[in-house]
């Protein structure tokens, strides 16, 4: 079985699946034209999306949902001077509830372990300045507290 998930950087409830069999690929393949054997399928649609990003204006993808974003089809477009030609379309449908919610929690555990990690170098910096150059820690210091006042928003109580 081939799997291809969609995800969003944006959004991290944004995930499709696309799902294919040996089985399946049969019917696809040919109602696609394609020429591929099965275990080639994972190259050809890896190599669509690199031609997509290296060559922007000669290769598109256009991912078109249902109205309730229930599915989605993702159509590879080749763009020639005097038309657009479609290479392949791949149906895709919103990936179940459980699934959709690990993908979440590991996205969210790995932005807390980087987060982590960037406070860990963070205090290193802080303490290796400290012991070289303690004037400029405090300075550092004062211009951060400066920053973060003038960025709160001020109460202000009126009659």
């Amino acid at each position: 079985t081939v799997v291809v998930e969609l995800t969003s950087e944006q959004d991290l409830f944004f995930h499709y699946t696309h799902s294919l069999t040996a089985a399946e690929y049969v019917a696809y393949a040919e109602s696609q034209k394609l020429r591929a054997a099965f275990h080639e399928y994972p190259t050809v649609l890896i190599r669509m999306c690199n031609d997509c990003l290296r060559e922007p204006n000669t290769f598109l993808a256009v991912l078109v949902q249902d109205a309730a974003a229930r599915s989605a089809r993702l159509d590879f477009i080749q763009n020639y001077e005097y038309k657009l030609v479609e290479l392949l379309s791949c149906h895709f449908v919103t990936t179940d509830e459980k699934r959709r919610n690990a993908h979440v929690e590991h996205r969210y555990r790995a932005a807390r372990a980087q987060s982590a990690l960037l406070a860990q170098r963070l205090d290193a910096i802080n303490h290796l300045i400290k012991i070289k150059s303690p004037s400029l820690l405090l300075q550092l210091q004062q211009q951060q507290l400066h920053q973060q006042q003038t960025k709160s928003p001020k109460k202000r109580i009126g009659f």
